[in-house]
């Protein structure tokens, strides 16, 4: 850590656990050591692509460590209150000269290095950010400029041939052992450039085939030609929101996107690649767990020539945009390298409104030391800072409220010129509770909604939301059809299987919109929604209730080409014919209107008012999700029993319920939604209302699933209403888990290759733009 060497005051460092996290502690270097104290550091890596060498560094003789011996291109401790992504700048631009970017760095894993040195006076427990930075082609040794007290001599070397000094043991070489985790180092590279493209593709292939390609149509007549030339407008502004949301997901998507986009044409490897992209919008397959499908050697390439000092016919450092293989809890809110613990503590020195705006919906939160010299200390307390997303995305949502405000002039529907331009004046101003208020109040053949809405990106909080666009037709229809069920919400609210505490006298009956659904962006990637549920904003929440939009045609396209496959396969013959699309519909209706019942707005054990997001963060989308469909089952045998629905759909309820936890589980236990599901289906196993036959098919226990379901509904319930994170976790830790019965249902569909999701196609739209 050669910046402290300057300092009169010896160099403190963080103090961790023994899983490291932050103690809230920090203590000298020397003490450190002495004691024996788990810290933080980083090992940064210099990779060139072309000639597959790593880049090493000599370390001086002077060091109290190794000295003179081949090491890390750079590395050094990260002091006390600094991030890691920082101390990675640092430490090269220090020791080597070079100034890199954030997305130069791929975060490749974090190893604990235990050693003891210097007759015993050195005790090492660290914990040490690797990271990879790799470049199209070596960096000229002339280019470096290397700090004596640190560094005496640089080279490059085989990867290979680096490999095997260390596992002979080689002197000249500081060693690392290849048996233990290091050796992650050199199993990453090596097996990301000896890849077998016919494999890779047929493996893309393969994963590409888990969607089903639907055209969804919508019939236009009825519309005027002004309010046509305003489905445009809307259309182009949706267009936007796909932008914001590639940048939202990770700082370098953006030009992964164009890169991918701009090379589709190559080959056919590339095709698939663009194409799996496409649908997942970054490079994390949302089936799989958020298993990266494509690596940094995929990435796009970025020209520094200003990295190093000057060399005569060299243009710069060329390099890859980089992506770490794990995707990012926080997405692009948060500094990559953020801890939970810094936020929090930095949360708690804000005053009321500067703690809303940080930890509300429309915010990023980003580092003072980010835009500052190396050399500029900052401290831990004050380094982070809110920013709004009026600010942080300003150019993008400039032109969408432009559109808005254009389409707002141009339609004859007063509800959707209200929406419009408020929503325009929102995207601005940042504040959207006028423009949720008037989507609520909506009332029009074109439906709009555009924005930032669902917080299922942000996985280490829960707070921040993602921008979308659903453009669709209303079903006139169907919509008069499914207001019964808005209407009965406060009836539903007050017979909850809930203790009497935790409910709200006053629940506002939601608005139910059924529409075709023309166009969709933004946060729309990997599986398709049926419907949503909107705002998530608890103030509108609690002083008016939600609002609810229905996508038939995404229903009746994923009941044709999955659900009913499923069933068919699934399911005992004699329970086959219960699934049904009413059945189905039915309960997706009920799903939403039951994110509008239960508690939002808590009060904690010692008086003080907050929401069930704020207190069970990370936690609240899967257990929302799956209270939305528990007590959506039980609402419906509620509504049921009160003859406000016909009671033959009692049974086909149950069974297409069943059909439906093997849809969900299948999007995988890292999003929402399969975690929700996965809870019912294990709890409601456990009961023995699922049952499994010999046969590897299942059924429904129609004298069991009712009790069941009330059990469950109850536990999701009042977990909430207690704002129980701890609850909470113990919930989903014991039961979202992929057990054996599922595992039994999720290998019959692959072999028979049902498809998991749909993948939209919209004709109207094209056709819309051709005759425009």
């Amino acid at each position: 850590m050669s910046h402290t060497d300057h300092l009169h005051e010896e160099e403190h460092f963080d103090v961790l656990t023994k899983t490291g996290q932050k103690t809230g502690f920090s203590k000298p270097r020397g003490a450190v050591h002495k004691d024996g104290d788990y810290h933080r550091a980083v090992h940064v890596w210099i990779f060139a692509e072309s000639t597959q060498e790593l880049l090493l560094q000599r370390r001086a003789d002077c060091k109290d460590s190794w000295p003179g011996l081949w090491d890390i291109s750079s590395a050094g401790h990260i002091s006390a209150g600094d991030s890691s992504l920082i101390s990675a700048r640092r430490e090269l631009q220090e020791e080597l000269g070079l100034t890199l970017p954030n997305d130069a760095f791929e975060l490749l894993f974090v190893f604990l290095q235990q050693s003891v040195t210097n007759n015993g006076s050195f005790i090492n427990n660290e914990f040490d950010d690797v990271y990879l930075v790799t470049t199209v082609s070596p960096i000229p040794l002339e280019a470096f400029t290397l700090q004596e007290s640190e560094v005496s001599d640089v080279k490059y070397i085989p990867i290979e041939e680096y490999k095997q000094a260390l596992a002979k043991e080689d002197p000249q070489y500081v060693q690392y052992s290849l048996e233990g985790q290091y050796g992650q180092l050199f199993d990453i590279i090596i097996k990301r450039y000896q890849c077998n493209v016919e494999a890779l593709s047929l493996n893309l292939q393969k994963k590409l085939n888990r969607y089903a390609p639907i055209s969804l149509t919508a019939e236009l007549t009825g519309l005027t030609e002004d309010d046509k030339e305003a489905l445009i407008l809307l259309i182009h502004a949706a267009r936007l929101m796909d932008d914001i949301f590639h940048q939202q997901v990770w700082f370098s998507n953006p030009s992964l996107r164009e890169w991918l986009k701009g090379r589709a044409h190559l080959s056919h490897f590339d095709k698939l690649k663009w194409s799996y992209y496409s649908i997942n919008k970054s490079p994390w397959s949302c089936l799989d767990e958020n298993e990266a499908f494509l690596t940094t050697a995929d990435s796009a390439i970025r020209l520094l020539p200003e990295s190093t000092k000057p060399i005569p016919g060299w243009n710069g450092i060329e390099y890859k945009a980089a992506f770490p293989m794990q995707k990012p809890a926080g997405a692009s809110f948060y500094p990559p390298d953020m801890d939970k613990m810094e936020l929090e503590l930095w949360a708690k020195g804000l005053s009321g409104d500067e703690k809303q705006d940080a930890t509300g919906f429309f915010s990023v939160i980003k580092r003072h030391s980010d835009s500052m010299h190396f050399n500029n200390k900052v401290s831990p307390a004050t380094d982070l800072y809110s920013i709004p997303y009026s600010q942080e995305y300003s150019g993008i949502l400039a032109k969408a409220a432009e559109l808005l405000h254009t389409a707002g002039d141009l339609t004859s529907s007063p509800s959707l010129k209200r929406f419009l331009h408020s929503k325009a004046d929102a995207f601005l101003s940042n504040d959207y509770y006028d423009s949720d208020i008037a989507w609520m109040e909506l009332d029009s053949k074109v439906d709009v909604t555009i924005g930032p809405y669902e917080t299922y990106e942000d996985v280490l909080f829960g707070y921040k939301a993602t921008f979308e666009a659903f453009i669709g037709i209303r079903d006139d229809k169907a919509t008069a059809q499914v207001k019964l069920f808005g209407d009965h919400l406060q009836i539903l609210e007050q017979n909850l299987p809930l203790d009497t505490i935790y409910k709200s006298s006053e629940v506002i009956s939601a608005p139910i919109r059924v529409v075709q659904l023309v166009y969709n962006s933004g946060d729309v990637k990997g599986p398709q929604t049926v419907a949503f549920n909107l705002p998530n904003d608890e103030r509108i929440v609690k002083d008016r209730g939600t609002s609810m939009v229905m996508l038939k045609n995404v229903s009746e396209a994923k009941f044709k080409l999955i659900l009913q496959p499923i069933a068919d396969v699934c399911i005992i013959k004699e329970q086959r014919e219960l699934v049904d699309f009413d059945s189905f519909f039915t309960h997706t209706i009920c799903h939403e209107c039951c994110h509008g019942i239960g508690p939002h707005t808590i009060t904690l054990p010692g008086g003080q008012k907050s929401t069930v997001r704020l207190e069970l963060q990370e936690l609240h989308s899967a257990l929302e999700e799956a209270k939305a469909d528990i007590v959506g089952l039980w609402a419906l045998r509620f509504l049921i029993d009160k003859d406000v629905l016909p009671k033959s759909l009692v049974k086909s309820t149950y069974v297409s319920f069943l059909a439906g936890c093997f849809r969900s589980i299948r999007f995988g236990l890292e999003e929402a939604h399969g975690k929700g599901q996965a809870l019912q289906f294990n709890w409601l196993f456990e009961k023995g209302a699922f049952v499994l036959h010999p046969d590897e098919t299942f059924s429904v226990d129609f004298n069991k699933i009712e009790d069941a379901v009330e059990s469950l509904s109850r536990v999701i319930l009042t977990t909430q209403g207690k704002g129980d994170k701890n609850a909470a976790q113990q919930l989903l830790t014991k039961y979202c888990v992929m057990t054996q019965p599922l595992k039994v249902a999720l290998k019959k569909l692959e072999m028979v290759q049902v498809p998991v999701d749909i993948v939209p196609e919209f004709p109207i739209v094209n056709k819309l733009l051709q005759d425009k």
